[in-house]
């Protein structure tokens, strides 16, 4: 079978080393592959941090992947050799003031609702799993199986896993849809020239519906939501694991990395395709960081990026077929596309092959905005 992938970000990327694997003969598109958002991104592994009352589903589709992680890193960086900063050290969640303490402990108790095992701790047992945090922080959850992986790294990795496979990387853009009769036939390319293919997926982001010849209506809208990230770096021990902070409501979060980067982010902007990075962002940034953790002032500057998170209307990833037979869509992923990596790569080779589809699928299909719609 012959399919072709528009766009790879890092749902793209492992859909195709996934469909590459079970034999098929995958084309991947994209004219500057392992970029966009999965650059930007931290590279959290926090399902349950993420949980959001009437999201269940989500959560369940995001435990289910994190729990695949172990897995997938191993078996991809058994076949190229390339790490991937996977860690597994769990999450702490703190909180500033009182009321932001007071929304853990409903978040808390929501999650033992639905059977997650997390640790509730006082401020001085936060500071006792963290030392650099304010003494002024309330308290925590801790979240043991939560963890993070380092997105620049994944996305080589499975660059350079799809390339070992087979894949064929066309370094070009996508323009239009190509059909035969009433089904998807390919993808036509900025340079006039042509990709065929039996099945296409479109997994370009928020840019999934920009091919010309799309059905009206036939890929729900993906909207692009802006996020700023700072990049500081340290010689000497800062943080142990993720941490994740709420300071009078607003949420910020530190990934560290083994080589002694912390990713402290994110901005979370609607102002359509824009990418610049604002001092307004990264003060809010810095100044809720700074609140948590002092010391983050005295850490070395490297890079601040901006990116875009494709967001669909209910910010849950869209995965299936939409409009003419033998067309896809992988995309919506929002502010868990790297958590959700390994279970959407699953889902999405299984239906570009017709191959059983994980049950944790069902709620995340195109259909469920035509139903609204209709």
């Amino acid at each position: 079978m012959q399919i072709a992938i528009v766009g790879a970000g890092v749902i793209g990327l492992a859909t195709a080393w996934r469909t590459a694997a079970a034999g098929a003969a995958v084309t991947l598109i994209d004219p500057s592959p392992a970029s966009g958002a999965s650059s930007v991104a931290a590279g959290m592994l926090t399902p349950v941090s993420e949980l959001t009352y009437g999201e269940e589903p989500l959560l369940r589709l995001g435990l289910a992947s994190r729990d695949r992680y172990g897995e997938f890193v191993a078996e991809l960086e058994d076949l190229t050799g390339l790490g991937t900063g996977y860690r597994t050290d769990g999450l702490l969640q703190v909180a500033f003031d009182s009321d932001d303490l007071t929304y853990l402990d409903d978040l808390r108790r929501f999650q033992e609702s639905l059977g997650i095992p997390v640790q509730a701790l006082t401020g001085r047992e936060s500071r006792r799993a963290e030392p650099m945090l304010a003494p002024g922080v309330r308290g925590g959850l801790l979240a043991p199986r939560d963890g993070s992986v380092d997105p620049r790294r994944l996305t080589a990795a499975l660059l350079a896993a799809a390339e070992r496979l087979g894949v064929r990387l066309v370094r070009r853009r996508a323009v239009r849809l190509l059909t035969e009769g009433d089904a998807a036939a390919g993808v036509g390319l900025d340079d006039g020239t042509a990709v065929r293919a039996d099945r296409v997926l479109l997994a370009a982001g928020p840019w999934s519906g920009d091919l010309e010849g799309l059905p009206p209506g036939s890929v729900p809208p993906v909207r692009p939501v802006k996020g700023q990230v700072i990049r500081l770096r340290t010689r000497l021990p800062f943080l142990t694991r993720t941490t994740r902070g709420l300071v009078r409501g607003s949420s910020v979060y530190l990934v560290p990395r083994a080589d002694g980067e912390i990713v402290l982010g994110a901005t979370q902007e609607e102002l359509g395709f824009d990418t610049r990075v604002t001092a307004g962002g990264l003060w809010e940034l810095l100044r809720d960081a700074r609140e948590l953790l002092p010391g983050i002032t005295e850490l070395e500057f490297a890079e601040v990026t901006a990116g875009l998170r494709p967001g669909s209307p209910d910010n849950a990833p869209v995965m299936g077929p939409a409009g003419p037979p033998g067309l896809f869509v992988g995309t919506g992923h929002f502010r868990n596309g790297v958590l959700l990596t390994p279970v959407s790569a699953d889902i999405l080779s299984a239906m570009l092959l017709d191959a059983p589809v994980p049950d944790v699928a069902g709620p995340f299909s195109p259909a469920r905005f035509s139903e609204v719609r209709a």
